[in-house]
């Protein structure tokens, strides 16, 4: 039985660089060679990604995140003609609706191919964040990106989507629900775990032996950074006794460090080392509303940590209020240290919340997952 060709495009496949990259890899590296051959496109990345080659596109660095770079198709039009031709692929597989998966959507619907995307990042969550200081221009904006994603997603056969809430989300802008498939991410829970606690480690990090509240993502405004520092300065007016851990690296990190002086800042790590600076701490802090899923959320409940984070964005989907954490409102910094200094007071919550998270984590499952994805492809194939 010939090998069913997915055509693979992706702005950056890079494993550890975000998220959506981690989640990419997760399939990546269970793709059933016996079955499948995939053709990956990239603006970053290897040229080569466990033996399948990966053809890399000129690429401009984004103004607004300088970490990111866009691939421009329209650069290297006869390279990637001919490197499709040669492929002839039967399905194709867009990450993001960019200049590049606006490409491939073309592409696809010009071979009559079907096409599957994963809903990897909730673009219009950054809108607030951007035109703050031109607050005239968010609505307009904001109707103009729900209009493009709305054509763009109505052309897609299958939209995994991480959370029901972002689900809701996308049809209220008019992208059909029969489209989308929950399709949640998985969670390796023997990587994440409370066994992986080490309090020495975390008192040399520190250099005492009091409670840590730990943050980890990358260091871009969207994150609403600006309430995490504002929720550092409170804690310390308050006299919180507690470390604050931030851990990664952006563009925003020296101005976060600026203005929380007394913050450990770790920078990047990679999974090995914050699956014990997850487990290592006592409270998870996440005030970003931007994400599609949030996969520090659950790799935090998986360590153990019980969690408080913003009332907002596809994290807010993990947390059952007051059970396996708190979620707040999304810019309020007094109720974000209320709740942390209510967990810091009662042991016993810590451990109610700790445990429930950690069960609850349990149930993501990445095997099935790509199962799942594997299966769809087939289907989508042989529907056409």
């Amino acid at each position: 039985m010939p090998k069913i060709k997915v055509a693979f495009f992706a702005e950056i496949l890079i494993e550890d660089f975000d998220g959506a990259s981690r989640t990419m890899f997760q399939l990546i590296r269970r793709i059933p060679t016996d079955q499948f051959e995939f053709l990956f496109i990239a603006g970053m990345g290897p040229k080569d990604i466990f033996g399948f080659e990966c053809v890399l596109l000129p690429n401009v660095t984004i103004p607004i995140n300088r970490t990111y770079k866009m691939a421009v198709p329209q650069l290297a039009k006869r390279r990637l003609r001919t490197k499709l031709a040669a492929f002839k692929p039967d399905i194709v597989h867009i990450a993001t609706p960019s200049m590049l998966g606006e490409y491939a959507l073309k592409y696809g619907n010009e071979q009559h191919l079907p096409i599957i995307s994963i809903y990897h990042t909730h673009f219009i969550s950054y809108i607030d964040y951007y035109l703050r200081k031109l607050p005239f221009l968010i609505k307009p904006v904001k109707k103009q990106i729900e209009k493009g994603q709305k054509r763009f997603y109505n052309q897609v056969d299958l939209i995994y989507v991480p959370a029901e809430s972002i689900a809701a989300d996308m049809q209220t802008i008019g992208i059909e629900g029969a489209r989308m498939k929950i399709w949640k991410r998985g969670m390796d829970t023997e990587l994440f775990s409370p066994a992986k606690r080490d309090a020495a480690l975390m008192e040399r990090i520190t250099g005492n032996q009091l409670p840590t509240v730990i943050f980890a993502s990358r260091f871009v405004w969207e994150k609403n950074l600006e309430t995490l520092i504002r929720i550092y300065q409170l804690a310390q007016n308050k006299r919180l006794a507690c470390n604050f851990l931030m851990v990664g690296d952006g563009v925003a990190r020296a101005d976060c460090e600026a203005t929380m002086p007394g913050a450990i800042f770790y920078g990047n790590v990679d999974h090995q080392q914050l699956s014990v600076l997850y487990a290592s701490s006592d409270l998870f802090l996440f005030p970003s509303i931007s994400e599609s899923y949030g996969n520090v959320v659950l790799e935090a409940m998986a360590s153990g940590l019980p969690c408080v984070l913003a009332d907002g964005g596809g994290s807010r989907d993990f947390v059952e209020q007051g059970v396996t954490g708190f979620k707040c409102p999304p810019d309020d910094a007094a109720v974000y240290v209320e709740k942390i200094q209510l967990l810091l007071n009662d042991a016993s919550l810590r451990q109610q919340f700790s445990e429930s998270g950690r069960q609850y984590s349990l149930g993501f499952d990445w095997q099935q997952l790509a199962d799942t994805y594997f299966a769809d492809l087939k289907r989508l194939v042989a529907r056409t």
